[in-house]
């Protein structure tokens, strides 16, 4: 069932049994888990079904740091979220990924990889992702010519990614999903149903409510037994910190971790790599019939030896590589839509271009673009602007801010690679100017982050620790749960939505379960 809340009187009470705050990849997985059951969802999206300027205003907000994409363009306030400008990329986390590591700060996890493991499997199914299988082998069976490198297996192994079938160019999660849950009978949807405050009893140990807002000036209210924020590490945060009015720090901000050690994956080229004959393979490529991509990565006990940051380095023709313009140069307009436009063309006059070199020598060539983890940093933060959006919450501010230790992985990573690669004897390796001077922690302007947040929210086993505690449940407040990436602790080498839906599902098991305990 839809409901267009602009239609609906001023002080309207919406009541529910679970209500969930966003439409993206958490929100979505977690109502589709709920269908057919006999419980009433509440489902609220800011935006409507398709993008609307008005609405996307609320995600602006200013950055300082390292150099960013404009925060109103990193995601889409409408149905499906941002799954509509998603890549489709997904693949786990890795297990050291999950450990304390002495030489990465706040690397603890309360968690391990083995109890997200089951929900990794059932993730697959609202993405749309082939059987849940990612050891190169398996895949080796589905085609021909997947031949890796010839390199030593006990230092570089190759990590595989599967390619959804509702990424951003198949439509997203709106194209998939918006039918199916608009005819669920048990879920209610409330297109343009803005979050403007979330209202706790007197102890502030319970949410009784949580008021919503559009461009009528409708504010309503809503009142369920559970609420789910699945906003975006950002919107989460925000909203967070903005609810004020009965704890002066935000909820769940007594020990000030709310908005702090946001993550984000750097992906950057950092090397090329020239091959002394040519290596017939398919294995680097996206494969879009199988749906299919792969990346080196160094093994674990290679991780720990160096303590270093999990990064992998996905290859790409140099022809090609060395005349595209960077991605934080290209999204730059304030609406992601322009910004779209403006990564393509850039992505087509680079392949033109390539034309033109794409001969000889350097048909052999291949530029590595690293895509690493950021260390866990409690400055790196989102806070609140003295900007207020239309109905007077205040904006997100991002200071993004990266570390010695994230260079120095970088660079290691990448010295490493070129060692192995050389040791093969099939290509030499030579590093981008920027990685050469190990006493240079700095990173170029041209530094892409992959439009992922993560962090800013954090899990951790006490209030003092994290955000929230092991099931996503806001330390201190019962019925109050964060949904999506916010709640890494670390961010991993993989882009994050397989893994943030396969968090959305568990905790979503987790409130069946409590519903089930309280009736």
């Amino acid at each position: 069932m839809h409901i267009d809340a602009r239609k609906l009187s001023a002080n309207n009470i919406i009541e529910g049994d679970i209500c969930i705050i966003g439409t993206g990849p958490a929100g979505l997985s977690i109502a589709l888990d709920w269908m057919n059951t006999p419980y009433k969802v509440i489902l609220l999206e800011a935006g409507g079904f398709e993008y609307d300027d008005s609405v996307q205003d609320m995600l602006s907000g200013d950055a300082t740091g390292q150099r960013y994409f404009p925060l109103r363009s990193t995601r889409l306030a409408q149905f499906g979220g941002t799954s509509g400008h998603w890549a489709g990329m997904c693949s786990p986390f890795d297990e050291i990924d999950f450990e304390k590591r002495d030489w990465v700060p706040n690397s603890e996890w309360p968690i391990s990889k083995k109890d997200l493991e089951p929900y990794y499997e059932q993730a697959h199914f609202p993405l749309k992702l082939g059987p849940y299988n990612y050891d190169l082998g398996f895949w080796q069976e589905q085609w021909p010519n997947l031949n890796p490198f010839p390199l030593d297996e006990n230092v570089i192994w190759n990590k595989v990614w599967q390619l959804s079938k509702v990424s951003g160019w198949n439509g997203g999660l709106k194209q998939a999903y918006q039918d199916l849950i608009i005819k669920a009978p048990n879920i209610q949807l409330y297109t343009y149903a803005t979050l403007v405050d979330i209202k706790g009893n007197e102890p502030v140990n319970s949410v009784q409510e949580v008021e919503i807002n559009n461009r009528s000036n409708n504010t309503l209210k809503v009142r369920a037994k559970h609420y789910i924020l699945a906003m975006g590490a950002i919107q989460n945060a925000r909203m967070l910190l903005a609810s004020n009015r009965q704890a002066k720090n935000g909820l769940g901000n007594d020990h000030d971790l709310v908005g702090r050690f946001f993550m984000e994956h750097l992906e950057v080229d950092t090397a090329e790599m020239w091959l002394l004959k040519p290596f017939p393979t398919e294995l680097n490529h996206f494969n879009q019939q199988l749906m299919f991509w792969n990346e080196l990565a160094l093994r674990k006990e290679v991780l720990r030896n160096e303590k270093i940051l999990n990064g992998t380095c996905g290859l790409s023709p140099t022809a090609y590589a060395r005349h595209v313009t960077p991605r934080i140069d290209v999204w730059q307009n304030e609406d992601p839509r322009e910004s779209v436009d403006n990564i393509f063309k850039s992505w087509d006059e680079a392949e033109e271009k390539a034309k033109a070199h794409n001969q000889g020598a350097i048909m052999r060539a291949f530029t590595f673009q690293t895509r690493m983890e950021q260390s866990p940093n409690p400055n790196s933060r989102i806070t609140l602007s003295e900007k207020k959006d239309a109905f007077g919450v205040p904006l997100a501010n991002l200071n993004w801010e990266l570390s010695p230790l994230d260079k120095r992985s970088l660079r290691r990573i990448n010295q490493i690679m070129a060692k192995e690669v050389g040791k093969a004897g099939i290509a030499r390796v030579k590093l981008n100017d920027f990685l050469i001077d190990e006493s240079d922690d700095s990173f170029p302007k041209s530094t892409n982050g992959g439009w992922h947040h993560m962090g800013t929210t954090r899990m951790g086993a006490s209030p003092n620790k994290g955000v929230v505690d092991i099931h996503c449940q806001v330390h201190g407040i019962n019925n109050l749960h964060v949904a999506g990436s916010g709640c890494y602790v670390t961010s991993g080498a993989p882009n994050p939505t397989l893994t943030l839906v396969a968090f959305a599902l568990r905790l979503s098991d987790r409130i069946k379960e409590r519903i089930k305990q309280e009736s």
